[in-house]
C-alpha cells in the first residue's frame, strides 16, 4: 500500500516512511503529519493531485465528501467499480479534507462529522475501491473554478475516462459545476459522465444530513439502516465518579474522539475492547439523580471485569432503550439499571448468535 503526498497550497517533503513534514506555503507554518493517523490499506491513498502515479490515470472516478459512507454512497461505488472492472480501469474516489463546510462556514460550530478521515478511508477500502485522492480544502482552493478543476485535475492530472456523480452534486467556486456542465465538458474533452439518481430506501431518501439528524435525535436504529452498519464512536476510558461500581454496575467513562453524539439516554451497544465484542449498556447524560452538570458517556460492559483505564474502546450503537431520567433514590436507579440491562440483552443477544 502506498501513501503519496502533495496538495494544493502545501509542499510535502518525505522525511521517512512513518512521518512527513508539511510546510504550509501560504502561512509558513511548519507541522508534521503522522501516517499512523491513517489506516493500513490495500488501496492507494494519494494526498494531493501533484504526484498521481501513471497507473491511476485513465480511471473511473467519483467526487464528493462521502461523510458516513452510507448506503447511497455505496450504491455509487458499486456502479463505478462494476464499470471499472468491465472496462479494465481503476476506480478512484476524490474527496476533501477537511470538510469544505468547516472552511467555508466556520460559524457552524460544532460541525458534526459521521466519520473521521481514518474511518472513511477504511470504509472506502472495504467498498472495493482502488484508490482515494484526498485534496486539502483551503480558502485558496475554494476559489478554484469548475472550469479549472475539470481541466487541471480531472483532465490533465487524472486523464479520466468516466466520472460518476450524484444527481444534485455541484462543485467549483460558487457551485458553478453541475451535471450539465460536466456533460458538456466530457463531450469536448473525451470523458463520459453518468449521473446517479437519488438512492431511496423505502420512503426515505438517504443523505448524510438525515443520518446526522437521526443520530442527534437518538434514533440510532434508523441511522444504522441508512449507514448499513451501526453508528460508532471510539474513545479512551478515563476515570469517572465510580458511582456505577458502588451501585454494583461498574462503568467505563469514555472520552470520545467525535463530537457527533446521540441524544441523552440509555442505549444498547456492542462494545469493542482488545479486539473482542461485548454486550453493553451505555448512558449519555449528566446523571441527574446525583446532580451532575457535565455530560458524560458511561458504558457498563455486561459480564466483564477488569481494569481498563486508559484503554481504547469502540462503541457500536444498536438501539435506544429510554430517555434520561431522574430517580428519587439510588435503589430506584439500581432497579431501573437491571431493567435496562435485561432490555439490552434482548436487543443484543441475536447479534452474538453464531
Amino acid at each position: 500500500m502506498r501513501y503519496l503526498v502533495s496538495s494544493y497550497g502545501f509542499l510535502h517533503l518525505c522525511i521517512n516512511s512513518k512521518m512527513r513534514l508539511a510546510i504550509n506555503a501560504n502561512h509558513a507554518i511548519l507541522r508534521t503529519i503522522s501516517l499512523k493517523e491513517l489506516p493500513a490499506a490495500n488501496m492507494d491513498v494519494i494526498q494531493g493531485y501533484d504526484n498521481i502515479p501513471a497507473e491511476l490515470q485513465h480511471s473511473i472516478v467519483t467526487i464528493g465528501n462521502f461523510d458516513g459512507v452510507h448506503l447511497g454512497h455505496q450504491f455509487i461505488f458499486r456502479k463505478m467499480i462494476d464499470d471499472a472492472r468491465d472496462s479494465g480501469h481503476r476506480a478512484i474516489v476524490i474527496t476533501f479534507e477537511p470538510h469544505p463546510k468547516m472552511i467555508l462556514h466556520p460559524d457552524i460550530h460544532p460541525f458534526h462529522l459521521i466519520t473521521t478521515l481514518s474511518e472513511k478511508i477504511t470504509l472506502l477500502e472495504q467498498a472495493g475501491l482502488d484508490a482515494v485522492l484526498i485534496i486539502t480544502f483551503t480558502l485558496d482552493f475554494a476559489t478554484t473554478t469548475a472550469e479549472d478543476f475539470v481541466h487541471r485535475i480531472l483532465y490533465e492530472k487524472l486523464q479520466i475516462r468516466k466520472i460518476f456523480i450524484g444527481h444534485d452534486y455541484t462543485f467549483g467556486r460558487g457551485k458553478e459545476g453541475n451535471e450539465a456542465f460536466l456533460i458538456n465538458k466530457g463531450r469536448r474533452l473525451g470523458f463520459a459522465v453518468e449521473v446517479i439518481p437519488p438512492f431511496q430506501l423505502g420512503n426515505y431518501l438517504i443523505s448524510s444530513t438525515k443520518i446526522r439528524h437521526a443520530i442527534l435525535d437518538g434514533n440510532v436504529k434508523l441511522a444504522k439502516v441508512f449507514l448499513g452498519r451501526p453508528y460508532n464512536i471510539k474513545g479512551k476510558v478515563v476515570k469517572g465518579y465510580r458511582r456505577g461500581t458502588n451501585l454494583g454496575f461498574p462503568t467505563a467513562n469514555v472520552e470520545p474522539e467525535k463530537s457527533l453524539l446521540p441524544s441523552r439516554g440509555i442505549y444498547a451497544a456492542r462494545i469493542s475492547l482488545n479486539g473482542t465484542l461485548h454486550r453493553g449498556v451505555l448512558n449519555i447524560g449528566t446523571n441527574p439523580t446525583f446532580g451532575n452538570n457535565r455530560l458524560t458517556i458511561e458504558v457498563y460492559i455486561i459480564g466483564f471485569q477488569g481494569d481498563i483505564y486508559g484503554y481504547p474502546i469502540g462503541i457500536l450503537f444498536e438501539d435506544k432503550i429510554r430517555d434520561e431520567k431522574k430517580f428519587n433514590s439510588p435503589d430506584e436507579l439500581v432497579a431501573q439499571i437491571r431493567d435496562d440491562v435485561a432490555r439490552a440483552e434482548e436487543i443484543l443477544d441475536p447479534l452474538f448468535v453464531g
